[in-house]
């Protein structure tokens, strides 16, 4: 096996992906391999000549181990098995790709990203005969068996911090405050910094609600004293008769938005109460990576090039009871990890009181 190894982080930035960055590379300059990473993803190997650069213990410092983002850039965007041109056409560009990597001398890659990406890449590198391992990242976690993807800690933790900023002026205006967090497909982001956060109402879109419902919690709160309340949804929430909130932005693409601008006037409406919505959309992707994103980086990073070293391709590293373990690519791909309604979490919100909407 080649001595080479090709890194790239694909998909959207979050904390945590230079951290993975930093074990590989400490890990594989160990044993003596060369690890070179891949800028801007895979659109970096269409440019000619491809663009990447060699990294090398120096290049990570402990400063690197700190900063959000990645140091390599990533891209969300044209597939390249349908990659979309300039002038509309949509082609093929996988060979490209290939003879990029080949022409690098690289036979074996890592890729951190979410399970497009691995879809994609799993794809390519069969194609290409490539050796491949996976390391998740994603703030949403919702990367199928693994109970954790780098990068969810943080955006957590920077929900609950909202939460925490919006209890003082809620209660100094006597007001309902609505925080929309991200979460595509999955609600973990909401329902995690909402029991850590101290919400009266979670709303996420493995769970159907009704504003009739989220109107009697906001009613027992005042009963009981309370002159404001907090509520958490995730922008993958749909409305009460199952329509999506979305954007459109330049050149067609979709995505969510508008949840809370929804519910902050059906909660006013229904609660005769003032209401106000908060938007963190990309603030929690960005800022330093929190202790629990670093670890996992960490282990995921050097867990990955063992991987390459004992000849187990096409697996993805994953975290399962408080291990990291290795699980085929295939596999992690088949499903989204979305919130189990009958969970721990599910469970834990309803003990406590807190509103989910369905009841």
């Amino acid at each position: 096996m080649s001595k080479r190894i090709a890194i790239l982080t694909s998909g959207g930035d979050c904390a945590g992906l230079n951290a993975v960055m930093r074990a590989a590379v400490l890990r594989a300059h160990g044993l003596g391999w060369e690890v070179i990473g891949l800028e801007n993803g895979t659109a970096g190997l269409l440019d000619s000549p491809p663009r990447y650069r060699v990294l090398k213990p120096s290049d990570f410092s402990n400063t690197v181990l700190r900063m959000g983002g990645t140091i390599l850039g990533t891209t969300n965007s044209r597939d390249p098995f349908a990659y979309k041109m300039d002038d509309g056409r949509v082609i093929d560009r996988s060979d490209e790709l290939l003879e990029s990597l080949k022409g690098l001398g690289v036979d074996s890659l890592i890729g951190i990203g979410g399970d497009g990406s691995f879809a994609i890449l799993n794809k390519l590198v069969k194609q290409g005969g490539l050796n491949f391992v996976g390391i998740p990242k994603t703030i949403d976690n919702d990367v199928f068996m693994t109970d954790f993807a780098v990068g969810y800690d943080t955006a957590v933790a920077v929900a609950t911090e909202a939460l925490d900023r919006l209890q003082p002026t809620a209660a100094s205006h006597d007001r309902v405050m609505i925080l929309e967090v991200m979460g595509r497909d999955a609600g973990h982001i909401a329902l995690a910094a909402g029991i850590a956060g101290g919400a009266d109402v979670i709303l996420i879109p493995e769970i159907p609600y009704t504003i009739e419902n989220i109107a009697k919690k906001i009613a027992s709160v005042k009963k009981d004293g309370r002159n404001f309340a907090l509520v958490i949804v995730s922008e993958a929430v749909k409305t009460p008769d199952g329509q999506k909130h979305e954007v459109v932005y330049h050149g067609g693409e979709t995505r969510y938005g508008g949840i809370g601008d929804y519910l902050c006037l059906k909660i006013a409406d229904a609660t005769e109460s003032e209401a106000r919505v908060t938007v963190l959309g990309h603030v929690q992707r960005g800022a330093g990576p929190s202790y629990n994103d670093r670890l996992l980086a960490s282990a995921f990073g050097v867990k990955a090039v063992d991987l390459l070293v004992e000849g187990k391709f096409g697996r993805m590293v994953a975290w399962q009871n408080d291990s990291v373990v290795d699980v085929a690519i295939e596999d992690a791909i088949k499903e989204c990890h979305i919130v189990d309604k009958d969970g721990m979490l599910v469970h834990t919100a309803r003990a406590l009181g807190i509103c989910l909407g369905d009841e």
